[in-house]
C-alpha cells in the first residue's frame, strides 16, 4: 500500500512555517508498513490542491492532507474537497455539539466564524477531532481513501493515532527497518567493506547509507515477503562486519545512546563548553529522564569564566592558548570533581568564521573527555561552517564518551 502527503498553506511556501507534520507522519506510515510514495506542498489556491489529487489518487492508495481547515477565510480545503468529491455542506449536530463543548468557557470564540465549523461535506465520513473543533474527513475515491486533518502539529498527531491509522488499519504488506550507526569510516570506504554482503541479500532487502557529520547511519529494509527471522540474521551480519566502527545498533540520537547506557549503569555526567556554547548540554538534557544521568553544564565561553568557574591557570591559557590539550583537559577534569558526575566532556574550539590562525584555523576543536581515572583529550578540524563546526564536535564528543562508558569497568 502507498501513501501521499498533501500540505497545504502559504505559510509552509514561503519558509514562515517549518513543515515538521510531514515527517512525523512518514515515521507512523512506515510503523503500519505503508510506504510513502511522496510529499507534496501546494498553496492555498483552489486549482493548486485539485491538481495535487488528481495526481495524488494516480499513483497511491491512500491520501493524507493537512492544514487549511481553520474558519477564515484563506482555509479553502473543506470547499475544495466538496467540489473535488461532489459533495455540499450540511451541518453535523454531533461536531457542532463537541465544539460548543470544546469553547464552553470560551463564549466570545463562539461567532459565525466558529458556526462553519460544524458545517461538513455530506459525502465525508467524520471522525472525531478530540482536541481541536476542525473535524477530520475521510472520502472514498475508486477503492482509495483520502483523510483530511488539521495542520496544528499537536491536532494532526492526534488525530493520526487516535483516528486516521486505526481507520486506514494494518496491511498484510509489511516494512521492517532496522538502523545501525557507525563512525570512524568513510563511507565510500563503507561501501567497499559491504560490497560482498549487499551483492549476496536477497531482493527483498535493501541497504542505505545515510551519512552525517561523521556519523553513518546503515539502515536496513525488508520489504515484502522477508521474515523477520531472515531480517534479522542479515542485520546481525551487517553488525559483525561493522563491529570495529559500531557505535549504536538503534536509530536513537547519540545523546539517547549515552543517556541509556549511563542509566543503566547508575553513572553521570556533566559537560564544560566553550565553542559549543551549550549544545552538548541541550542535547543530554533534551529527552525525557536525563535527570538520571545529565548533572549539569558550565558554559564557559570567556577566558575569565574558565579561570574562575574551571580553574584553568592564567598562564596556561596564554602559554598553550585556550583551544589547546591542556586547557581541556582541566575543562573536564575540574567540572566532573565540581558538579560531582562520574564523567564529563569539555569543548574549546574556533567555530569562526573568524579568529583562526595558520598554526590553528578556524574548525580547529580540542575536546576533553574527564573518567575517574584519566583524563583524555583529542584535536579536530571540523570544516569551516559555525554551526557545522559545533555540530560535530558534539557527534565528536559523545562518540568517544559513549566509548569510554562501554570500555569503562
Amino acid at each position: 500500500m502507498r501513501a501521499e502527503v498533501i500540505t497545504i498553506g502559504d505559510e509552509l511556501l514561503i519558509g514562515q512555517v517549518v513543515d515538521t507534520n510531514s515527517a512525523w507522519i512518514a515515521q507512523k506510515l512506515n510503523e503500519q508498513g505503508i510506504e510513502l510514495y511522496q510529499i507534496t506542498s501546494v498553496h492555498d489556491s483552489r486549482e493548486h490542491i485539485i491538481a495535487a489529487l488528481d495526481e495524488a489518487f494516480g499513483r497511491v492508495d491512500v491520501v493524507l492532507t493537512t492544514g487549511g481547515l481553520g474558519p477564515t477565510k484563506d482555509d479553502i480545503t473543506k470547499h475544495v474537497l466538496c467540489e473535488y468529491f461532489g459533495t455540499h455542506l450540511i451541518e453535523d449536530a454531533r461536531v457542532r455539539a463537541h465544539v460548543e463543548r470544546l469553547y464552553a468557557d470560551r463564549p466570545d470564540v463562539l461567532n459565525r466564524l466558529t458556526a462553519t465549523q460544524w458545517m461538513v461535506p455530506e459525502r465525508a465520513e467524520i471522525l472525531e477531532n478530540r482536541v481541536g473543533s476542525a473535524p477530520l474527513m475521510v472520502f472514498h475515491k475508486d477503492g482509495k481513501i483520502l483523510a483530511s486533518m488539521p495542520g496544528v502539529p499537536y491536532e494532526m498527531k492526534i488525530a493520526m493515532e487516535e483516528q486516521i491509522l486505526p481507520y486506514i488499519g494494518r496491511t498484510t504488506a509489511s516494512i521492517i527497518h532496522k538502523t545501525l550507526q557507525v563512525n570512524g569510516i568513510s563511507e565510500s570506504a563503507l561501501a567497499i567493506l559491504l560490497e560482498e554482503y549487499e551483492n549476496s541479500m536477497p531482493s527483498s532487502l535493501h541497504l542505505a547509507y545515510l551519512p552525517k557529520d561523521g556519523i553513518i547511519r546503515l539502515r536496513l529494509s525488508a520489504y515484502g515477503d522477508c521474515s523477520e527471522a531472515e531480517m534479522a540474521q542479515w542485520f546481525e551480519r551487517l553488525k559483525e562486519l561493522t563491529a570495529d566502527y559500531l557505535v549504536a545498533e538503534t536509530d536513537e540520537p547519540l545523546e539517547m545512546v549515552l543517556g541509556r547506557l549511563l542509566t543503566a549503569r547508575h553513572q553521570t555526567i556533566a559537560t564544560a563548553e566553550s565553542c559549543t556554547g551549550g549544545k552538548l548540554a541541550s542535547l543530554l538534557s533534551k529527552h525525557p529522564g536525563s535527570s538520571a544521568f545529565y548533572f549539569g553544564s558550565i558554559v564557559s565561553y570567556d577566558n575569565s569564566v574558565k579561570e574562575q568557574l574551571l580553574s584553568v591557570p592564567q598562564e596556561m591559557i596564554q602559554t598553550h592558548g585556550v583551544v589547546s590539550e591542556e586547557v581541556v583537559k582541566v575543562m573536564a577534569s575540574t567540572v566532573r570533581k565540581q558538579i560531582g558526575a562520574d564523567f564529563a566532556i569539555a569543548t574549546s574550539g574556533i567555530a569562526g568564521p573568524t579568529g583562526g590562525s595558520e598554526a590553528k584555523p578556524v574548525g580547529t576543536v580540542w575536546i576533553g573527555w574527564s573518567t575517574p581515572t584519566e583524563t583524555y583529550a583529542e584535536c579536530f578540524h571540523l570544516g569551516k561552517l559555525r554551526e557545522q563546526i559545533t555540530d560535530r564536535a558534539c557527534i565528536k564528543a559523545l562518540v568517544k564518551m559513549i566509548k569510554i562508558v562501554r570500555e569503562s569497568k
